[in-house]
């Protein structure tokens, strides 16, 4: 018998109020500790079903469940990533990664323990004192990232959090988000306009056009995803199947 889905959307649709409808009937499962991409043009609606799926935005049809259970605002074990860093440039690095722990109840020793076990992953176990102003972009992309997985949250929302920075950095956070998640058994929804990083990332790919979900592919690629991986024949005939999608959007 399936498992039931970590996080189901069913039938979404939504309008701000200073213009139309942009998302349009979406429903989709996700598996839980799986990934799922989402993928469009700017405007097709991915970030706004983003923040539907967080619980960011209220769905005017239709609803959110979490774990068999509605979703009507935001949620301790939901973790989301902004596609920028948004650290607080007056506390630490440290205490940047606790903010969420601290905005709930008091920091215990164990919490410090967590988010220096996740800062040592991310390989800023030396910089947990430092002020994020002195980190590079890639530095505050990883801070960022260990924060949202303080507590554990059991989905994490990301909205193209590695758009912005250089290509050998991007690729080395896509692997350090991957083995993060599979260590924590984290079921992610994850916005990318880039078809290569939706291709290495997703166990799951859906094209949005217009505010609706158009297509779904499965990544049929070995996890956890091999080094080299972009550089086979097998990566690149998926990309080509995932831009043939975009190609025929309705």
């Amino acid at each position: 018998m399936p498992s039931q889905p970590a996080l189901r959307l069913q039938a979404l649709r939504f309008a701000y109020a200073t213009g139309g409808e942009v998302v349009r009937g979406v429903s989709l499962d996700i598996a839980p500790g799986s990934v799922h991409c989402l993928i469009g043009r700017s405007g097709c609606g991915k970030t706004s079903v983003l923040k539907l799926a967080a619980g960011l935005l209220t769905p005017q049809h239709g609803q959110v469940l979490c774990h068999g259970q509605g979703v009507n605002g935001p949620r301790a074990d939901m973790g989301f990533v902004f596609q920028r860093p948004t650290l607080l440039e007056w506390l630490n690095v440290m205490d940047n990664v606790l903010l969420p722990i601290s905005l709930q109840r008091q920091v215990r020793s164990s919490d410090r323990d967590q988010a220096a076990h996740l800062l040592n992953r991310m390989g800023l176990g030396a910089q947990a004192k430092h002020n994020p102003l002195a980190l590079s972009g890639g530095q505050q992309s990883r801070v960022a990232l260990a924060r949202a997985l303080m507590g554990e949250p059991t989905i994490l929302c990301m909205d193209e959090p590695f758009a912005a920075l250089d290509a050998i950095t991007r690729e080395e956070l896509q692997h350090d988000l991957l083995g993060l998640c599979a260590q924590q058994g984290t079921t992610v929804l994850f916005v990318t306009h880039d078809m290569a990083e939706a291709v290495y990332l997703g166990d799951e790919v859906s094209v949005m056009h217009q505010g609706q979900m158009v297509h779904t592919i499965r990544i049929e690629l070995p996890r956890p995803r091999p080094h080299g991986l972009r550089h086979t024949a097998e990566f690149n005939a998926v990309c080509a199947q995932l831009r043939q999608c975009m190609d025929g959007e309705p």
